[in-house]
């Protein structure tokens, strides 16, 4: 039983890797990842490696995607910038 749970998951992980290299936008990519996380630690719950999984859990599923998410919303208010401000002086548009 323990064998097909790993088989499961090793699928579960093939499947969130592959959509989130295959993905273009970087919200979508953050959300897989996000999945990606979750499925990494149940495989390492179904090795007996809790502690792994809990590290998973907290860095692979949350941190990093909320970071990843941040980034790309704070990137997108900048260049949405019409004023340029951001811009260096001289500098035609």
């Amino acid at each position: 039983m323990t064998d097909v749970l790993i088989v499961v998951a090793l699928l579960l992980v093939a499947g969130a890797a592959t959509t989130a290299v295959l993905n273009r936008d970087p919200v979508r990519q953050a959300l897989v990842l996000s999945f990606l996380g979750l499925a990494l630690a149940l495989l390492f719950t179904f090795l007996q490696a809790p502690d792994v999984a809990l590290s998973q859990l907290a860095v692979g599923s949350a941190v990093t995607p909320l970071m990843i998410l941040l980034t790309v919303r704070k990137v997108r208010r900048r260049s949405g910038n019409d004023h340029g401000a951001d811009e260096p002086a001289g500098r035609e548009r």
